[in-house]
C-alpha cells in the first residue's frame, strides 16, 4: 500500500477538509486500497502556521495541500484574475473555464513558476466584510479600520483605496486578532467566519461579495 500525505489548515467540519476526506476515501476505493491518503484536518492545531503548508509540500514533508491562490500570485501572476474585486463572475461560467483552456493554462503556469502542481480548482464562497466597529454601507464607513487581509498586493491596494488599513495576519493568528481587536475587522467567505468563531466578536457583516476564493 503507499500512503500519501495531505494536510490543511481548518477543523474537520469545514467545506475544505471534509473534500479532503472525500479524496481520501475515493481514492481507496478506486485503488482497491493499494493507494491511500493520510489526512491532517489541521495543521495550525498542532501549532503551525497555515501558510507553512506550501514549504511543507515543496520540501516532501506532505504531498499534497489545499491553499488559497491568493498565496501564490506574486510568483503566478495570472493567478492574481480570482483576485480582481467584484470580477468573479457567475459560478458555473468560472468552473467550466476552470475545466477548459483557462483552468489548464492556470494550472501549466504554476507548474512553470513553483514547485506545485494543480489536482483540481474549487471555493469556498465569495468573500465578505465583518468588523466589531459599525456598520458598512459605504466606503467613508471603511476609514481607518483595521482590516486583516489575505497576503496579496492587490488585495490589500483595493482595501486601502477604500480608506482601510489593511494588514496580512496567517489564518491561525487570524481569531486571536479578531478576539483582542488587534484588528478590528477582516474579509473571509461566511464558512470561515463561522469556522473560526469570529461571529462571537464581529457584531456587523457587510456581504460585500468583492472577490471570490478558490484554493486547489
Amino acid at each position: 500500500m503507499t500512503a500519501l500525505r495531505f494536510a490543511g489548515y481548518q477543523p474537520a467540519r469545514s467545506v475544505h477538509t471534509r473534500a479532503l476526506h472525500a479524496l481520501r476515501d475515493g481514492l481507496a476505493c478506486r485503488t482497491g486500497g493499494a493507494f491511500t491518503i493520510v489526512v491532517t484536518d489541521s495543521i495550525v492545531a498542532g501549532g503551525r502556521k497555515a501558510a507553512d503548508l506550501l514549504a511543507m509540500v515543496a520540501s516532501g514533508e506532505l504531498d499534497g495541500c489545499y491553499f488559497a491562490s491568493s498565496y501564490l500570485a506574486s510568483r503566478v501572476p495570472a493567478l492574481g484574475v480570482f483576485d480582481q474585486p467584484f470580477q468573479a463572475g457567475p459560478r458555473d461560467a468560472v468552473f467550466a473555464a476552470l475545466d477548459d483552456k483557462t483552468g489548464a493554462d492556470l494550472a501549466a503556469a504554476v507548474a512553470a513558476a513553483t514547485e506545485y502542481g494543480v489536482l483540481g480548482w474549487w471555493d469556498n464562497g465569495i468573500r465578505h466584510i465583518s468588523n466589531a466597529v459599525r456598520p458598512i454601507r459605504s466606503p467613508a464607513d471603511c476609514a481607518g479600520l483595521r482590516l486583516r487581509t489575505l497576503d496579496n498586493a492587490q488585495h490589500q491596494v483595493a482595501f486601502r483605496r477604500l480608506g482601510f488599513d489593511p494588514v496580512f495576519i496567517d489564518v491561525a493568528d487570524l481569531p486571536r486578532a479578531v478576539a483582542e481587536r488587534t484588528v478590528d475587522a477582516q474579509e473571509n467567505p461566511l464558512t470561515n467566519l463561522v469556522n473560526f468563531d469570529l461571529h462571537a466578536h464581529h457584531r456587523h457583516v457587510s456581504l460585500t461579495g468583492h472577490a471570490p476564493r478558490r484554493p486547489r
